[in-house]
């Protein structure tokens, strides 16, 4: 394997325009109700609930990779191959999305949308475990990185418990993944804050 390094924010810049392809496939599969009225907009919120989710599955994968990336300061091979392994399940969301509405939110169709959120997940630590090696070889690595890398088991933890719900019980599976989704979105916020604080005091600093 060659030992040769790119910047990570090419790596960065590829992975963002594959999740905005990824985002933009999945509003074309949005359609205007047949019926007018609150009736019609009734008819689609189930559409528009799954939509939210894995919008939002996509989007908090988006921002952890954007922290994730920013990390390192080199991406060799293994980088680029995990990478490219993350968006390959990533990538499969629009048609599992698009299959999940088409069969009216079935138990099977269920069990195959939260086995994709298990690939993607595993795919995604793979990623994190490969930046992280990096970063425990250079003395680089946090107490945070550890954090997220148990939060990361946790989730798929709870991707097997939606598995075992999907058959009996399709709508407690879903239930069960966007709450992986909470668990995600508000970490992210509270760094997003803590990170705002550091900003506005070390301005304040300089100021004085």
């Amino acid at each position: 394997m060659s030992k040769k390094h790119v910047s990570p924010a090419r790596l960065e810049a590829f992975s963002d325009g594959v999740i905005a392809v990824i985002i933009t496939i999945m509003v074309l599969e949005l359609k205007v109700p047949v019926h007018d009225g609150l009736a019609g907009l009734t008819s689609i919120l189930p559409t528009l609930a799954v939509y939210a989710l894995s919008f939002t599955f996509t989007g908090v994968y988006w921002i952890n990779h954007h922290h994730l990336v920013h990390r390192t300061d080199q991406a060799d091979e293994r980088t680029l191959y995990a990478n490219l392994f993350f968006l390959f399940w990533l990538s499969l969301l629009p048609f599992f999305t698009g299959y999940l509405l088409d069969m009216k939110m079935s138990s099977f169709s269920v069990l195959l949308y939260v086995l994709l959120m298990i690939m993607t997940g595993a795919s995604f630590l793979v990623l994190r475990l490969t930046i992280g090696r990096y970063l425990r070889e250079t003395g680089r690595l946090e107490q945070e990185d550890a954090a997220a890398e148990r939060k990361h088991w946790i989730s798929l933890g709870l991707y097997v418990v939606a598995v075992l719900c999907s058959f009996p019980y399709p709508r407690i599976a879903l239930g069960i993944v966007a709450l992986v989704m909470v668990v995600w979105v508000l970490p992210t916020a509270k760094i997003d804050a803590i990170e705002h604080c550091v900003d506005v005091h070390n301005e304040k600093q300089q100021q004085t």
